[in-house]
């Protein structure tokens, strides 16, 4: 009754004077006061948590918290803890009541409610105040590291001003090619290792490549790291091949830098693929050298010498590699003076002080003596007193083991794969005291890394190789050639062995690239241990005296690299001491006489051409690893040869497809059964293929191993075709796969259970494919939870239904340790887990990719937002009903509907989402209904939907794909391609000025219900842009959304290099409103289809100057960007023929388009090419033409000849589906001469061209790749007289010209000439349905440079030429399709002969033209 009368006294109360009712309001609303007052309390205390934990993982990263950070958590926590102290008490005393307990103390409760008014405001004010908060923190440490260095390096002050110069030299846009010199050791690689991590610090170059050349030039090594580190798939193929791809790969980048380390003569770059100079200054070379002279050769003008450390940088150097310890008074005279003896040589330094660690006094001063009287030996680049100090770090490696595991790398090589070393070290018997393979191996990795820790071997291009430095093998070498007695021949023309006496004594031979064409005979090497040959011409057959191995019957190891051996010396019986033999990338014939080697232990035949394997190996009882890797022709084992191998512990057969046989109980069979490997007690190791699971034996996988490689089933582990820009981005690619225990899964015949999988459960790489009984992953094959797996892969398995099903047993942490999941085409799987994933699970995560998983509807639902800590990348793509990414599960809702905290993927870096058609958020909360919520709230929440019904044309209530609690503050790669959803960001939200910070790169495509790109007030958050891509989005107006901007706003992108529009049909402006733009760091620009832009304007005509604020929201189409603007710094350009005639029409100064080089011509209705542009792009080298209506490109109309001068000079023309173009230019054109500097010249698809090059005043003697794809009336390529002049083409290719008869035409019957092709390296002719020859005439063609020749699909052709050929000794005749076979029969009209009269060159690949 008495609260009844307070609320009467309340309502009197509003009548009267106005300061009086609003101190009444504070007892009026004393419960709202105090519900508001918890509700922000909570809300900070979120907000506190989530600061808390991003500083704590950006300590665990080695930053540091912002010191405005720290204060705001001090200042939140203070309030946090005035609120608990002082309204818990005043609670108590306002809950208490008066008037015996009537009447509610309306004092207290009036004062409360006053503080808890005052004080959630200065709650509301803390909680902005965070999301003000620009950065969490900072690095302490310097930028990470691309390329590994040496322990130990600092920024020697002598050499900071060379380090300085060298850096100014490569930003210099005149200087191309920069070179490093000095001594062996000296630092030359770390110091070029440091160029480019500051490099990439420094974000100077876009891609930058490193290559370690070494003393033996291995082209396809070079091509293949620049190729990895390209982010290119790499296949095998010849150097040629490779080097235009890297070629075309280097030239579209706009600035890379490449490294060459350690370069001993001159290399031909064009042979690598490396543009470089005039040719394209986007590309950079660091080279190192030791000889200036081999820089001046490479036209190198810009060389920067390295001389030794000065005494104190030297001691400084030592002190940090011995330790110290060094420093103690009895000890410090003598290692200064010995750090002095290393000269400053830094590599010499570091080995000694390593050798030199925790040593006595008495061994310093004998180092010292040591020192001081250096060896006799003296190598090129390698001084007698640098010869002595790292000799000195080899004597005082502990034991005669670890030496001679050193002594043995330097007679492998600078790259040492650790499979070569363990065979040899096994079969010199260095490796004692174990008896395990297994256990061996872990030695040689024990012995390898202390050599490593002593820097006498390096880290190796992946963990299953090591490197030896150049300076530190010599000294290897010389110590091995004194002590060991071993002789080495390497590269020589001539081989010349030493003398009787000297082979007599010899332990060790290594023969390598030398020419040989038969071994010698007679030889007496009574101490010979080990025989390395391989020579340099692999397709030679080598002839081998039947005595050869007569007087070398002590052989421990031989190996034979890269040889035809049609059959094995019949002396090879008298090796009892026999216990390695390596006969790798062989032409193998009969081997049977190995099997008489009965004490041989390993026995190699890797990457040998090698069809089958004799029962006479049966006899190799002791051997205990046998290698078969990469022999794809090896197709038969004889029955019972490998159980009889009952000591083999190691077996390598992977790519190895052997025609298995089924044992059945009463056939005798005629090849190897898989029954046999489990007759192996003692295998550990199995590396294998099998395609066809029905022949698998029972128990197969119960085995238990401890290294695997095992594949079951056809090759459907490949990703999909339609997937490969997915599946195979370099960023989603496992690292050092070759490590990994693997097992690759398709059983279409036999059911699998986890009992049957209990020998291979510590699997680290699972593929599977379809598999019978298996619709889980975790349970139903192993029930621990797969502990050590780090990669999942699982497609096209139709039984799925999800990868962890916990409903039915006891739930666990799934997958602990997995790095990677892949899923793909499970089209009945609706979840990866049955329960909410738990932080424990998948807590090393870093990359999902998903497709084609049609009914999942999200990839995980999270159990809390601190799962997936370490998650860096995400593909989902082709999953039909997929709403959501993520989502993450919560409790009900109690005090309001929004109470999500922050959900930050704090690690992402790299998201693509394409073709999901329901896709509505990348990460949504997920909450079960409250059933106790008020009647009074239900009511209040439907008045408020009602007020936002009546609203809902004045607000935008379309769902964002990211919404405003998602933070992806690492995210630089975003795609998205065929999302419905209408916005992809929350508009206008500050706070997103901290979530999408690190964004680089933007894909927009098939978007069409997106009207726009950004909003204007979250614009800032993308400052680090750098490339953005919108195509095909249909509905799209404008790229920036109108705001409510006062005055024109002004948007800088202040870093974004590319920007391509293309099919926007709707698109009308970049922002609606008078505005500004800059795009100061703009070099490419792709604008096509995008027709109701005004694409560009001048700064005469734009809208700068005084605006009437009255007129700001009159429709005005301003031009998307300024050409005063722009030009100046772009680079390359692509637009319709109506946009380039747009700016011809101008008058511009012809300077404003000096750095344009590639333009793109599309879709053009004129009859012919604007010659204009050649004119006022003067600096052009690249014109691509696509899709225009040309008859012809180089057209008199409307050009006088005489202003040929003026033109640019072309070097690389692409004509591209140019349907009605008949000539490029007419006979005896003077235009012609526009075309005298082209290098490339490719044309595609133009069905009506007949003529490409005709006869000519005009010479191309620049042509150095010459293609033609499917121009169906082309007759011939070029004439006899144009052919002459194409003395440096490199690659030549046809392909789909169905009319060509000849490749080559006479201009004149009956002539006599010669035409060389002096450069010419590939040719390829693919499907030429009326090719007869390359050339029928009297002409002598020369081709001295000739590697690869494709023939495919070329029926009519029965000869290469009529006339004399000549070419180099063997010359690599692809036929077939695919990858294809090679053919070589000493001669090139020969092979075509035979080729045809088998009807091999009858296939033709699918033509272009179809």
């Amino acid at each position: 009754m008495v609260e009844s009368i307070v609320t009467v006294v309340l309502e009197v109360v509003k009548c009267l004077a106005p300061p009086t009712q609003r101190q009444l309001d504070y007892l009026r609303n004393y419960n709202e006061n105090i519900q508001k007052l918890e509700a922000e309390t909570e809300s900070l205390k979120v907000e506190i948590r989530s600061i808390e934990r991003r500083v704590f993982g950006a300590e665990k990263k080695g930053e540091k918290s912002e010191e405005k950070v720290e204060k705001w958590l001090v200042s939140a926590n203070k309030i946090i803890d005035e609120v608990n102290a002082k309204f818990m008490e005043d609670e108590e005393t306002a809950t208490k009541r008066c008037l015996k307990g009537l009447c509610p103390n309306l004092k207290a409760r009036y004062q409360l409610s006053k503080k808890a008014e005052t004080q959630v405001k200065a709650l509301v004010e803390c909680r902005e105040e965070a999301g003000r908060l620009d950065r969490i923190s900072y690095l302490t440490y310097p930028d990470k590291i691309w390329l590994k260095s040496h322990k130990g390096y600092e920024a020697f002050g002598s050499r900071l001003s060379t380090l300085k110069c060298i850096q100014n030299a490569l930003t210099d846009v005149n200087v191309s090619i920069v070179g490093v010199y000095g001594m062996g050791g000296v630092g030359k690689t770390t110091l070029a290792k440091e160029i480019v991590r500051q490099a990439l610090a420094d974000k100077l170059f876009d891609q930058i490549a490193f290559s370690e050349v070494s003393e033996t030039v291995d082209i396809k090594k070079i091509q293949r790291d620049i190729a990895e580190d390209l982010g290119l798939a790499w296949h095998e193929e010849t150097e040629s091949r490779t080097a235009s791809r890297l070629y075309e790969q280097l030239k579209n980048e706009k600035k890379i830098l490449v490294v060459l380390d350690n370069i001993w003569k001159h290399l031909d770059l064009e042979t690598v693929g490396i543009p470089f100079g005039d040719d394209y200054r986007g590309c950079k070379l660091l080279l190192t050298a030791r000889d200036r002279n081999v820089l001046l050769d490479m036209d190198s003008k810009h060389n920067f010498f390295i001389d030794n450390l000065n005494e104190e940088e030297a001691w400084r150097l030592f002190k940090t590699m011995a330790g110290d310890y060094v420093e103690n008074r009895q000890l410090k005279s003598t290692a200064t003076d010995v750090a002095k003896g290393c000269g400053g040589l830094p590599i010499a330094l570091a080995t000694t002080a390593r050798a030199m660690r925790d040593k006595t006094v008495h061994e310093w001063k004998n180092a010292l003596r040591e020192l001081q009287t250096p060896s006799v030996m003296n190598f090129e680049g390698l001084p007698a007193d640098t010869y002595s100090r790292i000799e000195l770090s080899f004597k005082y490696l502990k034991g005669e083991q670890l030496k001679k595991i050193f002594l043995l790398c330097s007679l492998i090589g600078n790259s040492i794969f650790t499979s070569d070393l363990f065979k040899y070290s096994m079969g010199l018997g260095i490796l004692q005291g174990v008896k395990k393979m297994e256990d061996a191996r872990n030695q040689l990795y024990a012995l390898a890394y202390k050599l490593k820790d002593a820097c006498l071997l390096l880290e190796g291009g992946s963990n299953e190789q090591f490197s030896m430095h150049d300076v530190v093998r010599d000294v290897g070498i010389s110590i091995a050639c004194r002590d060991q007695h071993v002789f080495l021949a390497k590269n020589e023309d001539v081989l010349e062995l030493p003398d009787k006496e000297a082979l007599e004594n010899c332990f060790a031979i290594s023969i390598t690239g030398c020419r040989i064409q038969e071994l010698p005979q007679g030889l007496e090497c009574l101490q010979l241990e080990f025989l390395y040959v391989s020579p340099k011409d692999s397709y030679l057959q080598i002839n081998i005296p039947e005595n050869f191995f007569a007087g070398m019957r002590k052989l421990r190891v031989v190996d034979f690299t890269g040889m035809q051996l049609y059959c094995l010396p019949s002396s090879i019986d008298l090796l009892v001491n026999l216990q390695t033999l390596c006969l790798d990338q062989c032409m193998l014939g009969d081997i049977a006489i190995i099997g008489r080697l009965k004490n041989l232990e390993i026995l190699s035949f890797l990457k040998s051409d090698i069809v089958q394997l004799p029962e006479e190996l049966r006899e190799l009882t002791k051997l205990r690893l046998l290698d078969l890797s990469n022999c794809l022709r090896l197709k038969v084992i004889a029955p019972n040869v490998l159980s009889s191998l009952t000591r083999l512990e190691e077996l390598y057969m992977k790519n190895c497809f052997i025609e298995w046989e089924v044992e059945s109980p009463n056939s005798g069979r005629c090849t190897a059964s898989l029954v046999e490997l489990l007759q192996l007690p003692r295998l550990t190791t199995l590396e294998i293929d099998v395609k066809n699971d029905s022949i698998l034996p029972e128990g197969f996988f119960a085995k238990k191993l401890e290294r695997f490689k095992i594949s079951i089933g056809d090759e459907s582990f490949k990703p999909p075709v339609l997937a490969n820009e997915w599946f195979r981005s370099r960023r989603l690619l496992i690292s050092n796969p070759s490590s990994l225990r693997t097992i690759k899964l398709k059983l279409s015949s036999k059911p699998i259970c986890s009992k049957k999988m209990q020998g291979i459960q510590n699997a680290e790489y699972l593929c599977l494919d379809k598999l019978q009984g298996v619709n889980n992953v975790l349970f139903d094959m192993d029930t621990e939870g797969f502990l050590q797996l780090k990669h999942l892969h699982v497609q096209n398995n139709p039984e799925f239904s999800c990868v962890v099903d916990s409903t039915e047993r006891v739930s666990r942490d799934a997958f602990p340790l997995l790095e990677s999941l892949t899923l793909y085409n499970l089209i009945n799987m609706e979840r990866v887990c049955t329960d909410p994933l738990k932080v424990e699970s998948f807590c090393e995560l870093k990359t999902i990719k998903v497709g084609k998983c049609d009914e999942l509807s999200n990839i995980f639902l999270l159990s809390s937002t601190s799962c997936l800590p370490r998650l860096e990348r995400i593909a989902v793509f082709d999953c039909d009903k997929i709403e959501e990414v993520f989502a993450i599960g919560g409790e009900p809702d109690v005090d309001n509907y929004n109470t999500m905290e922050k959900t930050e993927f704090a690690a992402l870096k790299c998201l693509h989402l394409r073709k999901l058609p329901k896709l509505e958020s990348f990460c949504s909360e997920v909450k079960r209904p409250n059933t106790q919520e008020s009647q009074e709230e239900l009511t209040a929440i439907t008045c408020s939907n009602e007020i936002s019904l009546l609203e809902e044309d004045k607000l935008d209530t379309s769902t964002p794909l990211f919404k405003e609690k998602v933070v992806l503050p690492s995210l630089e790669d975003l795609k998205l391609v065929g999302i419905n959803v209408e916005k992809i960001w929350q508009n206008q939200l500050p706070a997103m000025f901290l979530c999408f910070q690190s964004l680089t790169k933007l894909i927009v495509g098939k978007c069409h219900k997106l009207k726009c790109i950004f909003s204007t007030s979250m614009l800032r958050s993308f400052e680090q842009l750098r490339q953005l891509n919108i195509y095909n989005c249909m509905g799209l107006l404008e790229i920036i959304s109108e705001g409510a901007d006062q005055v024109p706003p002004c948007f800088i992108f202040p870093r974004l290099t590319f920007l391509r529009l293309r099919k926007l049909p709707e698109l009308r402006c970049l922002y609606p409103g008078m505005h500004t733009s800059e795009w100061p760091a703009l070099k490419m620009l792709k604008v096509f289809g995008c027709d109701k832009i005004k694409l560009f304007g001048s700064e005469l005509s734009s809208f700068h100057g005084n605006i009437d604020k009255n007129q700001l929201h009159i429709p005005a189409q301003q031009p998307l960007l300024l050409i005063e603007k722009i030009f100046p710094s772009l680079e390359k350009l692509l637009l319709s023929g109506k946009d380039f005639r747009m700016i011809l029409q101008g008058d511009y100064p012809q300077n404003l388009f000096g750095s344009l080089k590639y333009i793109k011509v599309a879709d053009d209705d004129s009859a012919c090419f604007p010659l204009g542009l050649l004119e006022k792009f003067q600096n052009l080298e690249i014109l691509f033409l696509s899709c225009t209506s040309y008859t012809e490109i180089l057209s008199n109309e409307g050009h006088s000849e005489k202003h040929v001068g003026k033109f640019s000079q072309v070097k690389h023309l692409q004509p591209y589906k140019l349907n009605d173009l008949k000539h490029l230019w007419k006979q005896d054109s003077k235009l012609d001469s526009i075309l005298a500097n082209l290098e490339i010249l490719r044309v595609y698809c133009c069905q009506n061209l007949t003529v490409l090059l005709p006869s000519s005043s005009v010479s191309f003697w620049n042509l150095t790749d010459l293609q033609v794809w499917g121009c169906k009336k082309l007759m011939n390529l070029v004439t006899s007289s144009t052919a002459k002049s194409l003395v440096r083409l490199m690659t030549m290719k046809v392909c789909g010209s169905k009319a060509m008869t000849q490749v080559v035409v006479s201009e004149e019957d009956g002539a006599e000439d010669e035409i060389v092709f002096s450069k010419l390296k590939t040719l390829s002719l693919l499907d030429l349905d009326s090719l007869t020859s390359f050339y029928s005439g009297n002409y002598t063609f020369k081709f001295p440079s000739l590697q690869d020749l494709e023939v495919i699909g070329c029926p009519k052709m029965k000869i290469f030429t009529t006339g004399e050929l000549c070419t180099p000794p063997r010359v690599n005749v692809w036929y077939g399709e695919g990858d294809g076979e090679c053919r070589w029969a000493n001669d090139l009209n020969v092979t075509i002969q035979e080729l045809h009269a088998e009807k091999k060159i009858d296939h033709g690949q699918p033509s272009l033209t179809h």
